[in-house]
């Protein structure tokens, strides 16, 4: 299975164009192009798994909860992972059969629902530092964290936030599912956002977390686990940048390992940025993978033949 399987993670921002296109019938409509990309990639053979990001997505879940908080209880982060996972697992299902339909490709899409096992003593339950839903004044931050114990910060002189904790994942549950499904040839989409952050409590049974996973690591993980070849990033971007936003800016076409790291500790890429997809790539070499390539959908096939994007190897 490894030599010709991929792992690819669509980012959940590169669903959403602009503030304008945030309907769901829009991404939909993102991902039928990203989907004729990745179509491309398997009608020459390569297995994929698809994973994707869902940071926007619980964002809107969570502020719809916020507005409705009157009537109903917010929605649980954990449970606001699972509907994400079922929701763009859904989309990017359809616009894959519809584009194997088109082509005439008999191949089969399945979503799984995937947990994923993080370290209920991570630091990051400590000190959170994830911001998420709506801006709030002072006195509604004291009074949300008095009422329901959460962290608040103030952002940038914009109003106050919640932080939830990010920990680093760390087991995949599905994995012998997500492992099965592509030996018997399908294309399976899986570990949605990094997948829904779990913990094993004291008496070993799994729990739900108000946390959020970075999808690149989770997605580097399953990669990992799987034995992946190639572990693919799709991104806004269509390469990787040194000096990235400054007039002596320029793109990476190819890299290895030992030069990756050292333009990231020369501190290329920023945090909540490019920092974290590179350090899962770092993951995944260092794990076995044999190459990672970031990129963006419109790019994807050229990316993979090495003409475009960024390519780094061992």
């Amino acid at each position: 299975m490894k030599s010709r399987l991929a792992v690819l993670a669509i980012g959940g921002n590169s669903l959403i164009k602009d503030k304008n296109h945030i309907a769901l019938s829009w991404q939909y409509e993102t991902l039928k192009e990203t989907a004729k990309s990745i179509v491309d990639l398997i009608a020459e053979g390569l297995i994929m798994v698809i994973t994707h990001g869902n940071g926007p997505q619980v964002g809107f879940i969570y502020r719809r909860g916020e507005l409705a908080r009157h009537e109903l209880p917010l929605i649980p982060l954990d449970i606001c992972g699972a509907d994400t996972q079922g929701a763009i697992g859904y989309m990017i299902q359809k616009a894959l059969l519809n584009e194997f339909r088109k082509r005439g490709i008999a191949k089969k899409v399945t979503t799984v629902v995937t947990q994923t096992i993080v370290d209920r003593n991570d630091p990051s339950f400590e000190y959170p530092t994830k911001p998420i839903g709506s801006f709030m004044s002072e006195e509604e931050a004291l009074a949300n964290k008095n009422e329901l114990g959460w962290q608040v910060v103030e952002d940038a002189g914009r109003g106050f936030r919640r932080v939830v904790p990010s920990p680093i994942p760390i087991e995949i549950i599905e994995l012998d599912v997500i492992r099965l499904l592509v030996e018997r040839g399908y294309i399976v989409v899986a570990a949605g956002g990094g997948g829904i952050p779990v913990i094993r409590n004291e008496q070993g049974e799994l729990e739900g977390v108000e946390a959020v996973i970075d999808k690149d690591l989770g997605s580097s993980l399953l990669a990992r686990n799987l034995g992946a070849d190639t572990f693919i990033i799709l991104t806004a971007v269509d390469a990787v940048y040194l000096n990235f936003g400054k007039e002596n800016e320029k793109p990476i076409l190819r890299s290895t390992l030992p030069e990756i790291k050292q333009y990231m500790e020369e501190g290329h890429f920023k945090p909540g940025s490019m920092k974290p997809k590179i350090e899962a790539i770092i993951q995944f070499l260092e794990g076995g993978g044999r190459k990672a390539i970031i990129t963006s959908p419109k790019i994807l096939l050229r990316a993979t033949k090495g003409e475009t994007g960024t390519t780094i190897t061992k």
